[in-house]
C-alpha cells in the first residue's frame, strides 16, 4: 500500500498495527454493545427515568459535542480571520470535530428510543424544544464537517491523479471560508442550546439561571467553554499522536497560537463562570424563594 500512502511516511510494523486496532475495535465494540440493549431492552438500561433524566450518559454525551467544538473554531480561526499558521492543524482539528460529530448523532438515535421514526424530529419538529434547534443544527454541521473532510480523502495521492477529484478538491479549498462560516453559525446556536438545557431539566433548580431575551447567561458560558475546550482537545489528541509516533506533525507555530488562544478564552471562561456563579447565590436564587445553602441540605433542594 505504499501507492497510497504519502512519500515518505514510514508504516510501523504489523504487530503494532494490530495491537492498535485491537484497542480501537474493543471500544467500538464496546459501543456497539451498549447501542444493541439501549435498542433491544429499551432506554432503561441507561439508568436514568423521569425524575432525574441526567447522568454520566448525557453527561459525556454533551462533553463530546462541546469537545468537538475544536473544529469550528479553528476553522473559524484560519480561515475567517485568517490565522495561516494554523493551517498546520485544521486538519487534525477537522478529523477529531468529525469524530465528536458523528459519535453524538449515533446517541441521538439511541436517545430518541425508537431510530426508525427519527425522521419525526425534522417532519414534525417541537418548536419549544432546545432539543429540536440542537438536532437540526447538529445534523447540518455534520454535514458541513463532511465536506470539510472531504479534501482530505481527495488528497490521496493516488485519487488526486483522477482529474475531477482534483479539481473538486482544489475548488472545496477555494470556497473553504463558505462553510467555515456556516459551521461557526450552527455550531454557536446549538453548543448556546445544549449549555441552556441545564436549566429546563426536572431536579436541576441549581442550574437555572435568568438571561438576555430568550437566552439564560448558561447560553453563552457554555458557548465560551465549548470555544476553549475544544481546541484544548486537539491540541492533547496532536501531542499524544506525536508522543506514541515519536514524529513532529505540526509545526511549534501552530500549537503555540491555539494554545494562546485557548488560554485567555479559558481564562475569561472561569472568570465570567465564578461572576456568574456569585450573581445566583446572592440574587437568583433569594428572588426564587431559596437560599444558597438549601441546594446542599435536602435532595434537590426541597
Amino acid at each position: 500500500d505504499s501507492a497510497l500512502i504519502p512519500e515518505g511516511v514510514k508504516r510501523c510494523s504489523f504487530k503494532a498495527f494490530s495491537l492498535w486496532l485491537l484497542v480501537i475495535f474493543a471500544v467500538i465494540g464496546w459501543g456497539v454493545l451498549g447501542g444493541f440493549l439501549v435498542l433491544w431492552k429499551g432506554l432503561n438500561q441507561t439508568g436514568l427515568n423521569d425524575s432525574f433524566g441526567f447522568g454520566l450518559y448525557i453527561t459525556a454525551d454533551l462533553a463530546v459535542i462541546a469537545l468537538g467544538a475544536g473544529a469550528f473554531f479553528t476553522g473559524f480561526l484560519t480561515y475567517v480571520i485568517g490565522k495561516k499558521e494554523l493551517k498546520d492543524i485544521i486538519n487534525l482539528a477537522v478529523v477529531v470535530g468529525f469524530i465528536c460529530y458523528t459519535g453524538a448523532q449515533i446517541v441521538l438515535l439511541l436517545e430518541i428510543g425508537q431510530p426508525i421514526r427519527g425522521w419525526f424530529s425534522f417532519w414534525h419538529p417541537n418548536v419549544h424544544s432546545m432539543l429540536t434547534e440542537v438536532i437540526f443544527c447538529i445534523t447540518l454541521y455534520t454535514i458541513v464537517l463532511t465536506v470539510e473532510y472531504l479534501p482530505l480523502i481527495l488528497e490521496n495521492r493516488q485519487l488526486d491523479k483522477v482529474p475531477e477529484f482534483h479539481y473538486f478538491s482544489h475548488n472545496l479549498h477555494e470556497i473553504m471560508v463558505v462553510f467555515a462560516a456556516t459551521g461557526t453559525f450552527l455550531s454557536f446556536f446549538h453548543q448556546g442550546s445544549l449549555g441552556g438545557l441545564y436549566g429546563v431539566m426536572f431536579a436541576r433548580p441549581f442550574a437555572f439561571r435568568e438571561g438576555f431575551f430568550i437566552w439564560p447567561w448558561t447560553f453563552f458560558l457554555f458557548v465560551a467553554s465549548a470555544i476553549a475546550s475544544g481546541p484544548a482537545l486537539t491540541i492533547l489528541v496532536c501531542k499524544m499522536v506525536e508522543g506514541v509516533t515519536r514524529k513532529k506533525l505540526v509545526r511549534r507555530e501552530a500549537i503555540s497560537t491555539l494554545a494562546k488562544v485557548t488560554g485567555y478564552l479559558l481564562a475569561f471562561y472561569m472568570v465570567v463562570k465564578i461572576l456568574d456563579t456569585w450573581w445566583w447565590a446572592t440574587q437568583t436564587a433569594p428572588r426564587m424563594g431559596m437560599n444558597f445553602a438549601d441546594f446542599f441540605q435536602t435532595p434537590y433542594g426541597m
